[in-house]
């Protein structure tokens, strides 16, 4: 029999095609996991931008006469102390 080379070529190629996909595999997980985390910083960026600002003085006071927790003599009271 005559070996004209081409089982080793096959072995060659067949080589160089898992080769190739495991590169493609490989990139696509890449890509994948890139998107990924930016979305998630994205999210918690966006998340973090919710965080309610701190109320002035005034906003508390007024909250805490709607909730009942202080008088309307003590709301007056207060308001002084702040305004002077």
């Amino acid at each position: 029999m005559m070996d004209d080379g081409m089982s080793d070529m096959d072995g060659m190629g067949g080589m160089m095609v898992w080769m190739v996909l495991g590169t493609v595999v490989f990139v696509v997980l890449v890509v994948v996991a890139t998107v990924a985390i930016f979305s998630m910083l994205q999210r918690r960026s966006r998340d973090h931008d919710q965080v309610p600002v701190a109320a002035s003085p005034d906003d508390v006071l007024r909250q805490r006469y709607a909730a009942g927790e202080i008088d309307e003599d003590e709301l007056a009271r207060r308001r002084a102390g702040l305004a002077g």
